[in-house]
């Protein structure tokens, strides 16, 4: 068994892409009053600054995208399309806003808890499934507005290096954006099961 540590602020304060692909095996841990979860990260999508059109800040600073400018090392987490909450983590330094979302899941443990988050209309979700998708994963984790703003190096929320190395790492355009198509800055780990179909 390989010893677990959160990953200090400096971690995320390195570029955006260097950051997006340094996340992949690391394991995204949340506690709350129901028990602690937790999943590797198998799937990641970069976003970078004003000048990126998909990117939130590319309008400019407001009060929903805030957290983007903040320091590293924090949680950027909205409502997409009043569905899903999507978590982020904020890289760079503080007043750059760029933070690379966490997009995909393999789970770990609270496995239990996640399938009665995720459950829909009394049927099961297979296990690669659970976590697979940003919106997912999030609503497997109990992850919501409320841990907004949160320090990834904390505890309730928190992002850990346990040693877990999964293979090769493959790079392509992201997904789910109207906008900047082209950009290779999605980071996955080729042939995972629980990436994104």
């Amino acid at each position: 068994m390989t010893n677990s540590s959160s990953l200090p602020r400096d971690f995320y304060a390195a570029a955006t892409l260097t950051v997006a692909e340094a996340l992949l095996g690391k394991v995204l841990v949340h506690s709350s009053s129901e028990g602690t979860v937790a999943g590797t990260i198998v799937e990641t999508e970069a976003y970078i600054g004003q000048d990126d059109p998909a990117c939130h800040a590319a309008t400019g600073l407001t009060k929903r995208n805030a957290p983007m400018y903040g320091p590293p090392g924090k949680a950027y987490i909205y409502l997409n399309y009043g569905v899903h909450f999507l978590l982020n983590a904020v890289t760079e330094k503080e007043g750059f806003p760029a933070a690379v979302l966490i997009r995909a899941l393999e789970p770990l443990s609270g496995v239990n808890l996640m399938r009665r988050r995720r459950i829909i209309k009394n049927r099961d979700i297979a296990l690669n499934d659970l976590c697979r998708g940003p919106g997912n994963l999030t609503r497997a984790l109990g992850i919501t507005l409320t841990e907004n703003g949160l320090d990834l190096t904390g505890r309730r929320l928190r992002i850990e290096n346990r040693g877990i190395a999964l293979g090769t790492v493959a790079h392509g355009p992201r997904v789910g954006i109207r906008v900047a198509r082209d950009r290779p800055w999605r980071c996955w780990i080729d042939g995972h099961p629980c990436v994104s179909r």
